[in-house]
């Protein structure tokens, strides 16, 4: 009897070792997984709370007078020096204006970086691929329809055909550098003309004019202008002198603009941007928005950066009242201090301009990565999602065969106009940054679906074999 349980005790003992062994090796390497879990989010606050010492020196350099006050690894607040007067009245809210501003810049840094990828006019491609982008936001961008939604596309067409192409006109690196020219009257203080016409690609705002009245301060280059819905309206008084510059339509299409845009000989498209809850406001920061997405760097001329700006004005016109100055200033700085703008302005004319207070690309592409894997792990999402991983819809294209903007019943006019340049570009003639881009991106373009939100892009793939065939 002793003998023949003997061997079951021995079993019963060996079963409970393998056992504590498998639990301890359980626990081993799950320690190990959490640890290393651990270490990783540890460097990635660490690289983000040495990017925020970065931008708070960025700040103290080059801010006149603004402060960059630290809350955490992501947050922080611009203040205005004690003293300065906030004469500016909320009429909304019936209180003055703030001297201070919190800022989250990992939600920044990934919503400017992610513009450096993005397509910011309106296409075809976009409509087809977006859920009832045809029947629904279709209708958001024709404006006196009659109708919320697009029941009748024939109609919708119609409307937009005569500005809408089948894809991206324009391409991320597409410009080296690039000038946004704003509408401020501290232009007149300074000659940055000759400085704004040596970019490769200038934008301008609204009705902005372009004459050698003005060419020392403003510069004589045309590229692109970025218009509200009411300076649209007189586009062709607005585009006299350039046959090349683009018009982009900042809100939506009027039915009053067909028989205005038949006219022209410029290409005109809509704009296809997001939506800033906070932040400068404007015109002006969507004609950033626009740079950014096809130029390498961007520098900003006619902006309300400089302290002690106590009213609107403008180079060209009487003054007019406009969005509030100090919050401008400050988001300004913020985005100058992410690498995203260079600030010119008569202040800073006079100062050394030396950039090496600015994060350089490595320093910013460090901090984006890890701003990333962090919001990934809050929304838990699983690692090694990779460049398309925000893609929530997505689009096919064959070949980038397609119709370009334009109605069947064009004129003349219209038909030989200078926005055919752009939409039939053939890919060797893009500068070898936008085709090495292009080709990395696998020929998917990225767009916005609404708001500002980070996590939702429609994302269109085209045949990059034919590009490349062409190549």
């Amino acid at each position: 009897m002793h003998e023949i349980r003997r061997p079951t005790v021995l079993l019963l003992v060996s079963l409970a070792l393998f056992f504590s062994l498998c639990v301890t090796l359980l626990q081993t390497t799950l320690f190990s997984r959490v640890r290393g879990s651990y270490q990783l989010r540890e460097k990635d606050l660490q690289t983000l709370g040495d990017f925020q010492t970065r931008i708070q020196q960025c700040v103290a350099s080059r801010g006149l007078g603004l402060t960059a006050h630290i809350i955490d690894h992501c947050k922080l607040v611009l203040k205005f020096p004690e003293g300065t007067n906030s004469t500016w009245y909320n009429e909304q809210f019936k209180t003055y204006e703030p001297l201070e501003y919190r800022y989250d810049v990992c939600e920044a840094i990934l919503l400017w970086e992610q513009y450096r990828n993005m397509t910011t006019i309106l296409t075809r491609e976009y409509l087809d691929a977006r859920p009832d982008g045809w029947l629904e936001y279709a209708a958001k961008r024709i404006a006196q329809l009659g109708a919320k939604t697009c029941y009748n596309r024939t109609l919708c067409e119609e409307h937009l055909n005569m500005i809408l192409p089948s894809k991206p006109p324009f391409y991320p690196r597409q410009f080296k550098t690039c000038a946004v020219v704003g509408n401020s009257g501290d232009l007149l203080k300074t000659e940055f003309g000759q400085a704004i016409d040596s970019h490769d690609a200038v934008i301008r705002e609204n009705e902005a004019p372009v004459t050698e009245q003005y060419a020392k301060h403003v510069g004589l280059k045309r590229d692109f202008r970025l218009a509200a819905r009411g300076v649209a309206q007189n586009m062709v008084a607005v585009a006299n002198g350039s046959a090349d510059e683009v018009f982009i339509i900042k809100s939506v299409m009027h039915r009053a603009f067909k028989t205005m845009i038949e006219m022209l000989p410029n290409p005109v498209y809509l704009f296809q941007g997001i939506v800033l809850r906070r932040g400068a406001k404007g015109t002006g920061m969507k004609s950033i928005e626009l740079a950014l997405s096809m130029c390498d760097t961007v520098d900003i001329y006619g902006f309300t950066v400089d302290p002690g700006y106590t009213e609107w004005t403008r180079y060209f016109s009487s003054p007019r009242k406009g969005h509030n100055p100090l919050q401008g200033r400050a988001y300004y700085q913020l985005l100058e201090c992410l690498g995203v703008i260079r600030i010119h302005s008569p202040l800073r004319a006079a100062r050394d301009q030396n950039c090496s207070d600015i994060p350089n690309r490595d320093v910013i592409r460090h901090a984006h990565t890890a701003a990333l894997r962090l919001k990934r792990a809050q929304d838990g999402q699983p690692e090694g999602l990779g460049q398309f991983g925000r893609c929530k819809v997505w689009g096919m294209v064959g070949s980038d065969a397609g119709p370009v903007s334009g109605a069947p019943d064009m004129n003349l006019t219209r038909k030989n106009s200078n926005y055919m340049k752009w939409e039939v570009m053939p890919f060797e003639k893009l500068r070898k940054e936008a085709q090495e881009h292009y080709i990395e991106m696998e020929g998917v373009s990225l767009y916005k679906m609404d708001g500002n939100r980070l996590d939702e892009l429609v994302c269109v793939k085209h045949d990059i074999r034919s590009r490349l065939s062409s190549h």
